[in-house]
C-alpha cells in the first residue's frame, strides 16, 4: 500500500476516540483533551463502554453503536482488543486510524499470531490505514486536529515533521514552539506497521500546505519503496533528514574488509544523498537547513567569497571552509583593481576581503556591489562586528536590499549581541540567512552545496546492462553456482578472480597449484618474479598467517616459501586446511596507489559497493566511501572526490596522475557484476593498483550464499535503466529503437522539443511554451523507473548520432492501480504509425505491470489523441463544452486487447 486512504489520517471530518476516559494521567483523558482543545471543527466522537458523557460529549459504548462512520480512529485500548475493534471499524466504513497502544507485537494469541499481525490482517479487507501502533499520534494545526497524546499543541506551518521516535516527538514540538516555528503536519510512526515513511513522503510530496519535510529516521524497512517514495518527494520539496544511530557495530562479522568497512550508518547516509535529500546531526541542524534552503536561491556553483569589516572573522570563516571541503572563490583580476579603488591601501587584497573596522556605510555597499558582479564569485559571506564608527543596523539597512536582490546565494553572520540585534532583524525581514558565528555561517552554506550535490546525484539513474563493455554473465554465474555445489561459501582467489574476469576487470595471471611441486611450475611457465599465496578455505585475510610471498626470482625461492607458508599455517591455524597455493605474475607499477573496491550486503539497501585507500592497513587508515548501485560515471566519480586518497590521486610532486576515468570504469563492472549475480554477498578487490596506465586487480575475496526469492535486480534499492524493454521495430522502411528515456537523452529532448509546432506543444501541454526550462527538461529525461516510464522513438541520423521521433509517458499512482499516459509525436513525422506503435508499447509495459486502467486528458481540439484513443478502446468522457476530455482503458477489460484494435 501507499497513498491509499490517507486524506482520511490527514484530513477527517470526524473522529473517533476509542477508548476514552476521564482517568486521571492516562492516554485515553490526555488524547480527549488534546482533540477537544485543538480547535477541531469537526465531529468527535469517544467510544467507551464505561461512560455516558465525557467533557459534555455523548459516549458511545461500541463501534457499531456510532451514528455515523468516522473518517478517522483513535485507539488507545489494550493490545488484545484491537483487532476486533479494527473489523468493527472497517466494517462501519472508517478507513484510518491511529493506534497509540503499545506492545502488540509481543501479545500473542492461542494460534501464536501477534496482536500486530491480527491487526493488520483485520485491515486489509478494508484497506484500512493504521499510523502506529506505539505512537504519539498525529497532529494538523491549520484545522485544529490533535490526535494525540502529546503535552503541548502545534502551531500551523509549512514544515511537516515525520518521527519515529515518541520522545522526539514531544521535545521538537516543545522546542519549535518556543521557537515560533509552525507544521503542516506532525506524524509520529511508531512502530510503522502500516503507514511507513515511504507512504508519509508520498502523501507529503503532493501535499499543497507542506513546502519541506524533516524526517527523524531510526530505521528503514522496505529500501525501494522508501527510495522511489524520497526521490519523488525531493523533486519537488526540501527533504531533510535526522539519521539516529551512528555506531558501527552491525558490521562486527564480516568476512571482507568491505563488510567492516561499510557500516549502516554509511549506507543510510549514501541512501539519503543518493535520494536527493539532505542529512543533518542534530535537531538545530534540522531547523537551520529548512531556513537556509528556503531562503536562498538555487546554487550555481561551490565558490564562497567573504567580505567582512574584521581579519579575525574573516580567517575563522576561510578556516572552517576550507575544514569542509569547502571552496573560495579566487577574486578576479578585474575585481581585484575595483576593490583597490575604493578601499583602503591595507584591505586583505583577496579572498576574505577585510575592509577594515573604520568602514563607512559607502564602503560596505561598493565592496559588496563590486563582488556580486563578479561572475566566479557563486555566493557571498557578510560577516560583521560591532563597532563605534557606524550603527549595525544603519549598515543592515544599506545592504540588505543588494543581498536580498542578488543573484547569488547570500548567508549573513552579526557577531554581537544586542549591539547587533536590530541588524539581524532587519535581515530577518529580508529573508537572508544569518547566524551568529562565522562558523555557523559557513556550516549553513555547506548544506547548501551538500543538498545541490545530493540533488544531481538523485538525478542519475544508471543502466542496468553496461554500454561500454559486454561482460560475460554465464562464465560468472557458473563460478558461483560450481562453488555452492560443493558446498562451499567463499571463492578461491583464482575464482574470484576468473569472475571478475567475466565482467572485464583486469587481473593479474594467477593459476592454481595443488602442490608445492606444481607451484614451481606454474611459476615457471609464467616466467619470474612471482608472488605464491596459500589457497585455504579458511583463511580471509592471508597475510594474517604470512600466506602471501612476493617478488620470488627463481624455482628455490618459490619452493622454500611455499613450504615455509605450509608449515607456518600448520603452526598458527591448524584446523584450517590447505587446498595449495595461487601463484601469479608479479605487477611491477612502483607509481601505483593501493586501492580497495568492495560489495557488501546491507540488511535494508541491499548490495552497496564500497571505494577507498586499500592495502593491509585499510581498517586502520578508515579513508573509504560507498555508494549505492548502480552506478555510473558521474556517481562513480562522485564516490571516489569524498575520500582522502582522491588527492594522491590526482598527481602530485613528479608523481603523476592515476587513471581515475579507469577506476570509474571498475567500480561501474564491478556494479554490474553484483547486480547481474544474486549470489554474491561480499567481493574485496584489494590492492587494486591504479596510476597512469590504468588498473589492475592484485587480490581478490569473493563470499556467496544461495540466492533468496529476492534476486538480481530486484535486490537493489533503486531500479536501474530497464535495457530489456529496448525494442527494434521498422518504421517507414527502416529501424526505430523503442526503448526508456535516459538523463543522457536530455540534449536530443531539446531539439526534438524545438521541432514540435507551437500547436503540438499546446495540445501536449495544454500551454504555449517555447523552451523547456531546465527543471522541466530534468523532469522529462531522469525518471524514476519504479514509478514511472518515458518511452523514446528514436533513430539514428545519417550524420551520426541519434534523433528523438516520439515519446509516450506514463506515471502510476504509487499503488499502481491507475497510471496516467500522455503522448507526443514529432510534427513532421505525424500521421505516419509511430504514435500507434508508443500506445501499443505503453499498454503492453502497463499490462506486464499489472496495472489497472490507463486515464489520459485531451483538448477537445486534439483530433489525432482522440482518434489514437478510439483505436484502443479508450472509453472518452462527454464533451460538456469544456476545454478538455477525459480518457480511460480498462487494462482488466477485454476490449482493450491490442489485437483486436487490427
Amino acid at each position: 500500500m501507499s497513498v491509499r486512504n490517507l486524506q482520511h489520517l490527514f484530513s477527517p471530518n470526524s473522529v473517533a476516540l476509542i477508548g476514552a476516559s476521564n482517568k486521571p494521567h492516562s492516554v485515553g483523558v490526555t488524547v480527549l483533551h488534546n482533540l477537544l482543545g485543538g480547535g477541531f471543527a469537526g465531529v468527535i466522537m469517544p467510544v467507551n463502554p464505561k461512560y455516558e458523557t465525557l467533557e459534555g460529549l455523548h459516549v458511545y459504548p461500541t463501534v457499531a453503536s456510532l451514528p455515523t462512520a468516522p473518517d478517522l480512529a483513535v485507539i488507545c485500548t489494550p493490545p488484545a482488543t484491537i483487532p476486533d475493534i479494527v473489523t468493527a471499524l472497517g466494517e462501519r466504513g472508517t478507513r484510518a486510524a491511529i493506534v497509540i497502544t503499545a506492545g502488540l507485537g509481543a501479545v500473542k494469541d492461542r494460534e501464536g499470531v501477534s496482536m500486530k499481525d491480527a491487526m493488520l490482517t483485520a485491515a486489509q479487507p478494508y484497506l484500512l490505514r493504521i499510523l502506529g501502533a506505539n505512537c504519539v499520534g498525529l497532529l494538523v494545526p491549520a484545522m485544529g486536529l490533535n490526535a494525540s497524546f502529546a503535552h503541548t499543541g502545534a502551531l500551523p506551518g509549512r514544515l511537516a515533521f515525520v518521527s519515529q521516535s515518541g520522545a522526539l516527538v514531544t521535545g521538537v514540538l516543545d522546542w519549535a514552539k518556543s521557537r515560533g516555528i509552525g507544521f503542516s503536519k506532525f506524524i509520529s510512526l511508531g512502530d510503522s506497521a502500516d503507514v511507513d515513511f515511504g507512504d508519509t513522503l508520498d502523501y507529503l510530496a503532493g501535499d499543497p500546505d507542506t513546502h519541506a519535510i524533516l524526517l527523524y529516521i531510526e530505521d528503514i524497512r522496505h529500501a525501494r519503496k522508501f527510495m522511489s517514495a524520497a526521490r519523488g518527494a525531493a523533486r519537488s520539496k526540501t527533504v531533510i533528514v535526522l539519521k539516529a544511530g551512528r555506531a558501527p557495530e552491525g558490521a562486527k562479522a564480516a568476512a571482507s574488509h568491505t563488510g567492516a568497512l561499510a557500516g549502516a550508518d554509511k549506507v543510510y547516509d549514501a541512501a539519503i544523498r543518493r535520494a536527493g535529500m539532505l542529512r543533518v546531526f542534530s535537531t538545530k541542524d534540522l531547523f537551520d537547513a529548512v531556513e537556509i534552503l528556503a531562503h536562498t536561491r538555487p546554487l550555481v556553483g561551490e565558490r564562497l567569497t567573504i567580505v567582512t569589516n574584521g581579519g579575525g572573522p574573516g580567517v575563522m570563516a576561510t578556516d572552517a571552509l576550507i575544514a569542509s571541503q569547502g571552496k573560495l572563490t579566487e577574486l578576479s583580476p578585474q575585481t581585484l583593481e575595483r576593490l583597490d579603488a575604493i578601499l583602503p591601501a591595507t584591505w586583505s587584497h583577496g579572498n576574505p576581503i577585510d575592509i577594515i573596522g573604520d568602514a563607512p556605510v559607502e564602503r560596505y555597499r561598493q565592496s559588496i556591489e563590486v563582488l556580486l558582479q563578479d561572475r566566479q564569485a557563486d555566493s557571498l559571506l557578510f560577516i560583521h562586528a560591532p563597532t563605534a564608527v557606524v550603527s549595525s543596523a544603519v549598515i543592515a539597512k544599506a545592504v540588505a536590499p543588494l543581498l536580498r536582490d542578488a543573484p547569488q546565494t547570500t548567508v549573513a553572520c552579526w557577531l554581537g549581541g544586542d549591539a547587533v540585534a536590530q541588524a539581524r532583524d532587519i535581515f530577518s525581514v529580508a529573508k537572508i540567512p544569518t547566524y551568529d558565528t562565522p562558523e555557523d555561517a559557513v556550516h549553513g552554506f555547506i548544506q547548501i552545496v551538500q543538498y545541490r550535490r545530493n540533488q544531481e546525484l538523485m538525478m542519475q539513474v544508471p543502466s542496468s546492462v553496461p554500454s561500454e563493455f559486454t561482460p560475460r554473465y554465464a562464465a560468472a554465474q557458473a563460478v558461483a553456482r560450481d562453488a555452492l555445489s560443493q558446498g562451499r561459501s567463499m571463492l578461491s582467489e583464482p575464482e574470484a578472480k576468473a569472475m571478475l574476469a567475466a565482467y572485464g576487470i583486469p587481473v593479474v595471471e594467477t593459476r592454481v597449484a595443488h602442490t608445492v611441486e606444481q607451484a614451481v611450475s606454474a611459476a615457471r611457465e609464467i616466467g619470474f618474479p612471482v608472488a605464491v599465496k596459500i589457497l585455504s578455505p579458511e583463511i580471509s585475510h592471508k597475510s594474517d598467517v604470512g600466506g602471501v610471498v612476493l617478488d620470488l626470482e627463481t624455482a628455490e625461492d618459490v619452493q622454500a616459501s611455499a613450504t615455509a607458508m605450509h608449515r607456518r599455517l600448520s603452526e598458527l591455524r591448524p584446523e584450517a586446511t590447505l587446498q595449495g597455493f595461487s601463484v601469479q605474475a608479479m605487477a611491477r607499477r612502483p607509481e601505483a596507489h593501493e586501492l580497495i573496491i568492495g560489495v557488501t550486503t546491507d540488511p535494508v539497501f541491499g548490495p552497496v559497493i564500497l571505494f577507498g585507500q586499500g592495502g593491509v592497513a585499510v581498517e586502520v587508515m578508515d579513508d573509504n566511501t560507498v555508494g549505492l548501485p548502480p552506478l555510473n560515471m558521474v556517481l562513480a566519480h562522485d564516490m571516489i572526490s569524498r575520500t582522502r586518497v582522491s588527492k594522491l590521486l590526482a598527481g602530485y610532486r613528479n608523481r603523476p596522475a592515476a587513471n581515475i576515468d579507469a577506476v570509474c570504469r571498475i567500480l561501474i563492472q564491478v556494479s554490474h557484476l553484483v547486480s547481474d549475480i544474486p549470489e554474491i554477498v561480499e567481493l574485496d578487490i584489494n590492492p587494486l593498483l591504479t596510476d597512469a596506465r590504468g588498473v589492475i586487480a592484485l587480490d581478490a575475496r569473493v563470499r556467496i550464499r544461495q540466492p533468496d526469492t529476492a534476486t538480481g535486480l530486484e535486490r537493489l534499492a533503486i531500479r536501474p535503466y530497464p535495457k530489456e524493454l529496448e525494442e527494434w521495430i521498422t518504421w517507414q522502411g527502416g529501424p526505430v529503437l523503442l526503448r526508456p528515456i535516459q538523463p543522457e537523452d536530455g540534449a536530443e529532448h531539446v531539439t526534438f522539443f524545438s521541432a514540435l509546432s507551437p500547436e503540438d506543444v499546446r495540445l501536449r501541454m495544454f500551454a504555449q511554451m517555447h523552451a523547456l526550462q531546465p527543471s522541466q527538461l530534468a523532469r522529462f529525461t531522469q525518471i524514476d523507473y519504479d514509478r514511472e516510464m518515458a518511452f523514446i522513438a528514436t533513430r539514428k541520423k545519417i550524420n551520426g548520432g541519434c534523433e528523438t521521433l516520439g515519446v509516450a509517458r506514463v506515471v502510476a499512482d504509487p499503488d499502481n492501480i491507475q497510471a496516467e499516459f500522455a503522448i507526443v509525436v514529432r510534427s513532421d513525422v505525424k500521421a505516419q504509425g509511430l504514435g500507434t506503435a508508443l500506445m501499443e508499447k505503453l499498454i503492453r509495459y502497463c499490462r506486464s505491470r499489472g496495472t489497472r486502467e490507463i486515464t489520459g486528458e485531451a483538448l477537445t481540439q486534439n483530433a489525432g489523441m482522440l482518434t489514437l484513443a478510439k483505436r484502443f478502446g479508450f472509453d472518452i468522457g462527454p464533451d460538456f463544452n469544456s476545454e478538455t476530455t477525459a480518457l480511460r482503458l480498462d487494462l482488466r477489460n477485454d476490449t482493450a486487447d491490442i489485437q483486436k484494435r487490427k
